[in-house]
């Protein structure tokens, strides 16, 4: 392992860099959508069910950051708000082939209680209808008209007691009784939920300061969800079962998903305490397709013009930020790389296999362009070569685009390195097919690949890419070219499985992982022996500090967990909020404070701190190029608060970063400006 000294050395120029836009799937994702929570799309989920395999499930989920006791007024989906799905299975028409559009109606029962529940009474009951398109939403027909929206988890005299509800069969039961079979056959649940998604929020948003044991920022927090089950039959575009399929990778099975949702265009407000009246026409202004587009991709200033965008007709122009993505600066040791110790394993490849070089504005596989070696593989301007390999300023455009644009074809150089005999551009074993070649962005699933059981020991959240790492390791896989298939092939980015770790596999994929899988390995390989480098090990076993739910999920659909409740006591069966748990809300006091002065300095600078815990204390300083120019060793402090002084009368006038790191973690970074 790599000394953790040597990883702190790079933790420079942290105040000097843009803000990382990362990590939170769509929780409050772009400026505007941020003051409307009822219409911003959280996630979005499509997998092959475990437990009814000839079904597929499509989760999106609402609002961010339930809090469990966030009364008396509850979340709840929005009066005025169009909840959208979108599904596309068709490469003949030029937008959405399916459309389930779900519109919730909310009324108070007791206009006399400030409780939400008494006596039987819901305020703030919510039903919803739903309504389905088969040709692209030109019509609809309504599939339900009676659906109802479980409450919240308030507490068990509110859900469980005759004070309450006086449904005695619990929380469970409740959201359970609330998945209702559409008239065409299709299951579905609306309702607040777990959010199933995970992420060290706190570490990622510090500009990347990913650590080893993250805390998960949505930990008990809740969301609103849209879950549903429908046939294979149903979503493939000839109604075909996964019998007929010629194969696991058979391209008739894929579809693309993606979720939105509108409101009217106009609002007006009354003076007088009504309800607000809208018209106009409906204006989309939240969308999701694939995990963190909006967050590590698209920047601030694009936004929301990409929230109201429509992904068939507005996605090319954004296909740039794909090409050259803001974060492959953080992995690159030529640029911002030594100023983010969190990303500190990974790294682009800048040498492959001797000559190519994937960081942002270098040439990639441009040289190979119009090629004999390219000649029938996809990057062929006969095939795709004209959007994989546009012009030598876009080396990422032959990977991270299509994963997020196309879909990957199983077409050469697109196959796992096994059996290419050390050229990456020949064909090798087959490990995915979910091209759909629209040129915007959704989750796209192909339907035939087999389901992972969760109970199979080979079964992982890092999706694709472990199928990849499998493939290319495990005698069971690597000693043929074959198809075969292979654990967690069913994983994200083909689809995207509740337990996926969606956050750990992007930033992998954003380092080049996905690259090396083909045979363009990292700049440490030699050309002979194993490919499985320092270099590929530090990516593969990179994660991004948090790797699974906070809770269980449930064995069959809806698979959502019930909702934290607000309250616990006698009675709750549920996921409980315990003491132990409040270290997980994003309250907690932080381990340190330090400041500096005086700043400017130009003799010296004194660094006072105060330590809420013991811990083992250094403080680095860095010029703003990541150099260390000092390094002051602490040693083991107890709970306090300290003073340490250092002379800066030799030090050139200039920028620095002083980095405070407590048991190995960097917890406070402070500017310092140097006068002469």
């Amino acid at each position: 392992m790599r000394n953790i000294i040597n990883k702190l050395f790079v933790a420079a120029a942290v105040c000097l860099l843009p803000q990382i836009k990362a990590t939170a799937s769509s929780h409050r994702e772009a400026p505007l959508i941020s003051f409307d929570a009822q219409a911003d799309n959280t996630d979005l989920y499509a997998f092959r069910s475990p437990c009814d395999t000839n079904k597929i499930v499509i989760i999106a989920n609402y609002i961010p950051f339930e809090h469990p006791a966030g009364g008396p007024n509850y979340y709840t989906f929005g009066n005025n708000v169009r909840y959208e799905i979108h599904i596309k299975n068709k490469t003949s028409t030029t937008g959405d082939d399916i459309v389930y559009r779900f519109m919730f109606t909310t009324i108070n029962e007791d206009t006399t209680t400030f409780f939400n529940i008494r006596l039987g009474k819901q305020n703030q009951k919510t039903t919803y209808t739903c309504q389905r398109s088969l040709d692209g939403g030109s019509t609809f027909s309504t599939i339900t008209t009676s659906g109802t929206v479980p409450p919240a988890n308030i507490g068990p005299r509110s859900i469980n007691s005759a004070v309450g509800l006086n449904h005695t069969a619990g929380y469970d039961n409740l959201m359970m009784s609330a998945v209702t079979t559409a008239s065409t056959g299709e299951k579905i649940f609306c309702g607040p939920t777990d959010d199933p998604f995970f992420v060290d929020l706190g570490g990622a948003f510090d500009v990347g300061g990913f650590r080893a044991a993250g805390r998960d920022g949505l930990a008990k927090f809740n969301c609103h969800s849209i879950a549903i089950e429908v046939s294979i039959a149903q979503l493939q575009e000839n109604g075909l079962m996964t019998s007929a399929a010629s194969s696991i990778l058979d391209s008739r099975f894929i579809i693309g998903v993606w979720a939105s949702a509108s409101r009217p265009a106009i609002t007006t407000l009354s003076t007088t305490g009504a309800e607000p009246t809208t018209s106009g026409s409906w204006v989309q202004i939240s969308r999701v397709g694939m995990p963190l587009t909006n967050e590590v991709v698209i920047p601030i200033g694009a936004k929301d013009r990409w929230n109201s965008a429509n992904p068939y007709t507005a996605d090319l122009s954004y296909a740039k930020f794909f090409k050259n993505p803001e974060l492959a600066l953080y992995m690159d040791a030529s640029a911002y790389g030594g100023a983010v110790p969190g990303l500190a394993n990974l790294r682009i490849q800048t040498a492959s296999l001797g000559s190519y070089d994937f960081r942002n504005t270098h040439k990639g596989l441009w040289p190979l362009k119009g090629s004999s070696a390219v000649a029938g593989t996809a990057l062929d301007d006969g095939l795709y070569g004209t959007i994989l390999l546009p012009d030598s300023m876009s080396p990422r455009a032959v990977d991270l685009l299509p994963i997020f644009y196309t879909g990957v074809p199983n077409v050469a150089p697109y196959q796992l390195a096994t059996g290419k005999g050390g050229n990456p551009l020949a064909a090798g074993k087959p490990f995915v097919n979910n091209f759909l070649p629209t040129l915007c962005d959704m989750l796209r699933l192909n339907m035939a690949v087999p389901v992972t059981s969760r109970t199979d020991p080979k079964f992982s959240s890092l999706g694709l890419v472990q199928a990849a790492v499998l493939g290319l390791t495990d005698a069971a896989y690597n000693t043929t070219s074959a198809l075969q298939f292979i654990p967690n092939m069913d994983g994200f980015p083909n689809g995207r499985r509740l337990e996926d770790d969606v956050t750990t596999i992007e930033l992998q994929a954003v380092s080049g992982v996905v690259l090396a899988a083909i045979g363009l390995w990292y700049d440490d390989y030699s050309g002979s022996g194993s490919p499985v480098t320092a270099n590929l090990l530090n990516v593969l076993t990179f994660n991004a500090g948090v790797t699974h739910n906070d809770t269980t999920f449930k064995g069959c659909f809806p698979y959502l967990q019930d909702p934290w409740p607000g309250f616990t006591g006698t009675g709750y069966t549920g996921p409980v909020l315990g003491i132990n748990d409040l270290q997980h809300l994003p309250l907690a006091t932080p381990l340190i404070v330090m400041n500096a002065y005086p700043n400017p300095m130009v003799n010296n600078v004194t660094f006072r701190y105060k330590l809420e815990a013991a811990s083992e204390i250094s403080i680095y300083i860095t010029d703003i190029k990541g150099s260390v120019v000092k390094m002051i060793t602490e040693g083991n402090r107890s709970k306090g608060e300290y003073t340490t002084q250092w002379d800066v009368s030799q030090l050139p006038a200039g920028n620095y970063i002083a980095n405070l790191i407590a048991n190995g973690q960097t917890q406070q970074a402070v500017k310092l400006v140097k006068t002469k």
